[in-house]
């Protein structure tokens, strides 16, 4: 999703020449392969928005993934851009690596402040890791390789599994599937407070361009809207957008998570930069996507899947 943005963005601004392979074609954990890539390629530039991702559900089940193929595809990526000697590259982590309970709206000087949100604790040790390696490399090296720290993030292509996709995507597949079965009520995880910013993918693909022209420093920085949302709001809205009518439940069995995680995006704004699509924009475009390339397939699968989603 967010590479498919950076993309997009990039050939806007008129840029044609492009080092592109999908996951089938180059694995990012296998370091041969990562530097035959960079060898036969030579990329002057590299975005590394490549990552094992997934929801609250895939990151409790799967921490050994989390942890390991994050670090191996970070360590190869960066590792032969210093190699290669790539002029500079910027690094997406995440809002996750800030502590459970960092002050709000969370500024990059929380990192490493206090302990970590435990349902995704491996994917944050690992995006930290990565964080601290392109500072190392800027410090020892003097490279120009940057880290920023994306808020939640929703957009074209999306993942929608219902076993590892994250709450916003996992929401609109919900709904979406009541509305095509004719059911009563959507069920959802938690008690509906929590408080989570979101920012369409598109939106971070020219936020990434701008801070690939513009940030030349070794510190984090944040990249958000600046809005926040009640995860019962959210849900609510994704049902108006999906046109899905019946009620709303919680299973308050289930966690919720950090309480609140809004992020302090005013050193990218005194840059220059601001986001341009609101929430419900965002989602309409989404769900258009989502209905175009697997929402026929959801809506066929019947109410016997219902206890899945």
């Amino acid at each position: 999703m967010v590479g498919s943005a950076i993309y997009r963005t990039l050939v806007k601004a008129g840029y044609t020449n492009f080092c592109l392979a999908t996951s089938f074609e180059l694995d990012l954990r296998n370091a041969n392969a990562v530097n035959n890539f960079f060898s036969t390629h030579r990329p002057e530039y590299v975005f590394l928005a490549a990552a094992k991702v997934g929801g609250i559900l895939a990151n409790n089940n799967f921490p050994v993934e989390f942890l390991q193929d994050n670090l191996m595809i970070q360590n190869n990526v960066i590792e032969a851009s210093f190699r290669y000697d790539v002029k500079k590259l910027l690094f997406l982590g995440s809002s996750c690596i800030y502590p459970k309970f960092a002050p709000q709206p969370i500024q990059e000087k929380s990192l490493l402040d206090g302990y970590l949100e435990p349902t995704n604790e491996a994917y944050a040790i690992a995006k930290i890791a990565g964080i601290k390696l392109c500072q190392a490399f800027h410090k020892q090296h003097g490279r120009r390789f940057i880290s920023i720290m994306p808020t939640n993030l929703y957009g074209i292509g999306d993942n929608y599994d219902p076993e590892n996709s994250h709450v916003l995507p996992a929401l609109l597949r919900r709904f979406h599937m009541a509305k095509e079965n004719n059911l009563d009520e959507v069920v959802i995880w938690g008690t509906g407070t929590p408080l989570r910013e979101f920012m369409f993918a598109d939106d971070l693909g020219a936020a990434c361009f701008f801070l690939m022209e513009e940030y030349d420093e070794p510190e984090i920085i944040n990249v958000g809207t600046g809005e926040e949302i009640t995860i019962l709001d959210l849900a609510k809205l994704i049902a108006e957008v999906v046109g899905f009518e019946g009620d709303i439940a919680f299973d308050t069995t289930k966690p919720d998570g950090t309480p609140r995680k809004l992020m302090d995006s005013s050193r990218l704004h005194q840059l220059g930069f601001y986001h341009q699509t609101n929430l419900r924009e965002g989602l309409q475009a989404t769900y258009k996507d989502f209905v175009a390339k697997v929402g026929s397939y959801v809506a066929g699968a019947g109410r016997h899947m219902q206890r899945h989603f």
